[in-house]
């Protein structure tokens, strides 16, 4: 007796795959808390531009937290060495920046 056969095709087989993939991906995403992906980049440059945008947003605003945290994390001497100040100013320039790009998203 042959096996029963789950697809009809083997491009069903991998048009299902596809589709699992993608779905992981996307989880892998909303876990992390970004946005999904820019639309195709056949979309008229504005609405492309500014989605991209929103994405970078999104993950320089991920870098900063991090960022502030690892910074809370360290000790208190650490903070007024050096590497704390420096550090602090990174952070600094990443705010600027991050008001910046939520100018240029609205």
């Amino acid at each position: 007796m042959s096996p029963k056969h789950r697809y009809a095709s083997n491009a069903d087989r991998q048009a299902a795959y596809r589709l699992r993939q993608a779905s992981v991906r996307q989880a892998e995403r909303t876990e992390k808390g970004l946005p999904s992906l820019p639309p195709i980049a056949s979309l008229p440059g504005h609405t492309r531009w500014r989605t991209a945008i929103r994405y970078a947003l999104a993950l320089l605003t991920l870098v900063h937290d991090e960022m502030v945290a690892y910074f809370d994390e360290r000790s208190e001497v650490w903070q007024e060495s050096d590497r704390g100040v420096a550090h602090q100013e990174r952070i600094d320039t990443l705010e600027e920046f991050l008001t910046t790009l939520e100018e240029l998203a609205s």
